[in-house]
């Protein structure tokens, strides 16, 4: 191998400051070509290939910069070598950069898809997600109770940030509720009977109250036959709307909308827009006195027809209903879990699940909470409230039984399964998932919140927050279409 390949001739080279080095090393090139060049082909593959650890500079001797200049003199690229160089180093790199984008594009695109896939879903009424079977009991010291309210709570709501809850009672005062340290943000005081013209709030037992899904508006209702409009952050008074010739027993407003739906005594239901501060229409159907309302985000909401046994979904833009049956006694309470499934409970002591495809429940429990009284007389305790945790497969009732009871529903709906009970003492007049299904909240006082039938005088008027705890799943949640 010609020794010519590794040093480039230029004529004479400059011997300025090389002295006796220089010559020694002309000499050993003349003398020893071939030997010498692998040792020259190492020692350039050593240049270009060593490793660079934190250690090299204090195991290698430092190089003059002599033998620097004239390795650089030695093994000089040709310009065409090095545009090759650089161009294979420019392609590895956008190689490189490409398939980032790609892997990133298609982890957005599956993520995207996958968001898509839900909503449609839920639009559908068939997204189920399976999370029950990873629910644990709670022990009886992680559950909170909150007190302020002087008489027994009747309603509640949490914030859709599961930041603040806000609660009403028979007192006629409305509390807003920190969540995370329990404090009282905010109270909106009760007046007298007979101050309606001077007091601003309620001055009757409130029945209901609602919350828009962005959190800025919250709507109460009350004895009065009226609903007031508060500003959620500020608990601002904003409106009062009139129209109803009985008391306003529900309330719900419309998903990603500030249309409100409300139900009264009066057996009717009224569409509200609170951006316009005015009545939109009112529909007609029920033979006896509405106990509750719910409502997602399809223009329709659901209605309990207390004694009429029946319960009603509303049609807003076609103007019609739905009518199922099911129940025996008065239906009290109801509860969207999806747009196509609802819960109910019912005075005869039964928690029913219903699809709107079905004129009959889907799934019924007889004495949900047990019965009470003497041998041979006994009664079911009443089913006063019912939740759902939205697009899932948990549900919960109350009753006054000491107990709250949470649901697993049965695949597509069809049945209900007892996970557990949470001792609650009282009669449990309303039940609150967060969005998160992180707690469970219940609003209890020592009368049922229609009526004064019995008096719990164990029993303490206020919030508990049950936490809902889950054993260790994979990361993904499973999901269940039907």
């Amino acid at each position: 191998m010609s020794s010519s390949f590794f040093i480039k001739t230029k004529g004479k080279p400059k011997t300025t400051k090389k002295g006796k080095e220089t010559a020694a090393v002309k000499r050993k090139a003349d003398g020893d070509s071939g030997g010498q060049s692998k040792i020259r082909a190492k020692k350039s593959s050593s240049k270009y290939n060593e490793e660079i650890s934190s250690d090299s500079e204090v195991e290698s001797p430092t190089v003059s910069k002599k033998r620097q200049a004239k390795e650089e003199i030695e093994f000089e690229e040709t310009p065409q070598e090095k545009k090759l160089r650089l161009a294979k180093l420019y392609l590895e790199q956008l190689k490189e950069e490409e398939e980032k984008k790609a892997e990133d594009e298609s982890f957005e695109t599956d993520l995207i898809a996958g968001r898509l896939q839900e909503e449609v879903l839920e639009q559908k009424g068939k997204l189920q997600r399976l999370i029950a079977k990873d629910l644990l009991p709670p022990d009886a010291s992680e559950i909170r109770l909150l007190r302020g309210h002087k008489l027994p709570i009747t309603c509640l709501v949490i914030t859709p940030d599961d930041r603040c809850i806000f609660s009403a009672a028979k007192d006629c005062s409305i509390i807003k509720w920190d969540v995370e340290n329990g404090k009282k943000l905010h109270t909106i005081h009760g007046g007298r009977k007979g101050t309606e013209d001077r007091h601003v709030g309620h001055t009757a037992h409130i029945l209901c109250m609602a919350i828009s899904s962005d959190g800025k508006y919250l709507a109460t209702g009350d004895m009065n036959n009226l609903i007031m409009i508060w500003e959620g952050e500020t608990c601002k008074h904003l409106y009062k709307f009139t129209g109803h010739k009985g008391p306003v027993s529900g309330l719900s407003f419309r998903k990603g909308t500030h249309d409100l739906y409300s139900a009264s005594h009066d057996r009717s239901v009224k569409v509200w827009n609170v951006d316009e501060n005015a009545y939109v229409e009112t529909l007609f159907g029920h033979q006896d006195l509405i106990t509750g309302l719910d409502s997602l985000s399809r223009e329709r909401c659901v209605t309990a027809g207390g004694r009429d046994g029946t319960v009603r979904v509303w049609k807003i833009a076609e103007e019609s209903q739905l009518v199922f049956h099911g129940h025996e006694g008065s239906i009290d309470c109801v509860q969207l879990i999806n747009e196509e499934h609802m819960i109910t409970g019912a005075d005869d002591g039964s928690v029913s699940l219903w699809g709107v495809n079905k004129k009959k429940p889907l799934g019924t429990v007889k004495q949900a909470h047990g019965c009470h009284g003497d041998a041979g007389l006994e009664q079911p305790h009443w089913v006063s409230s019912v939740a759902a945790l939205h697009n899932s497969d948990t549900v919960a009732s109350g009753s006054h039984n000491s107990q709250v009871n949470v649901w697993k529903c049965g695949q597509n709906y069809r049945g209900l399964e007892l996970l557990f009970s949470v001792p609650v003492s009282g009669f449990i007049n309303s039940l609150k998932f967060s969005s998160s299904g992180q707690f469970l909240v219940a609003g209890v006082g020592q009368e049922h919140r229609l009526g004064r039938w019995w008096r719990l005088k164990e029993a303490k008027n206020g919030i508990y927050i049950i936490p809902l705890k889950r054993k260790p799943s994979n990361p993904e949640e499973a999901k269940q279409t039907e």
